[in-house]
C-alpha cells in the first residue's frame, strides 16, 4: 500500500470530529479488518468501531496523545459516528451485529475474558461479509457447546 492510498481507516480519520483529528497520527495505514467486509461502507463502520474498541481497550492505530478520558470519549464518538452512518443508510441488520459486537466485547472485558474478543469481532466480520451468523450467535454456539 502506498502512502495517501484510500482505505477505510484513513476515511475514518478525515470524517472524525476536527478535536479528534488533532490526535491523529501522520499515517494510520490499511484497517486490519476492512479487508474482510466487501462493502465500502461496513468496512468504514467496522474500521471506525476497531478504533473505538482500541481506544477503549487496547491501542489505537490512528490516533495519539490523548488521556484516559478523551481516549474514552473519542472512543465513544468512533461508535457512534460508525452506528449513525450505517443508521443513515438504513442498514440495521448490521447497526444491531455492531451494537451486540460492543456490549459483547464491554462485557468480555468486564468480565475478565479478552480471550473472547478476537472470536467476536471474527463472528462480526463474516456476518456483516454474509459469511456467518454474527458475534451473539457464536457466542451462545460456544455457551451450549460448554454445557
Amino acid at each position: 500500500m502506498s502512502e495517501g492510498e484510500r482505505t477505510a481507516l484513513r476515511e475514518v480519520v478525515a470524517s472524525a470530529d476536527e478535536s479528534l483529528r488533532s490526535h491523529a497520527v501522520a499515517e494510520p495505514g490499511a484497517g486490519e479488518l476492512e479487508s474482510r467486509v466487501p462493502d465500502e461502507g461496513r468496512a468504514f463502520v467496522v474500521e471506525a468501531v476497531r478504533e473505538g474498541f482500541l481506544l477503549h481497550y487496547r491501542e489505537p492505530r490512528a490516533f495519539e496523545g490523548m488521556d484516559d478520558d478523551l481516549r474514552l470519549l473519542a472512543g465513544d464518538a468512533l461508535y457512534a459516528m460508525g452506528l449513525a452512518r450505517l443508521a443513515r443508510d438504513g442498514d440495521l441488520e448490521a447497526v444491531a451485529e455492531l451494537s451486540d459486537l460492543i456490549s459483547l466485547c464491554a462485557w468480555a472485558e468486564a468480565e475478565g475474558r479478552p480471550e473472547l474478543v478476537p472470536e467476536l469481532w471474527d463472528a462480526t466480520v463474516e456476518a456483516l461479509a454474509g459469511t456467518g451468523p454474527g458475534a451473539r450467535a457464536r457466542l451462545e454456539l460456544a455457551r451450549q457447546a460448554n454445557r
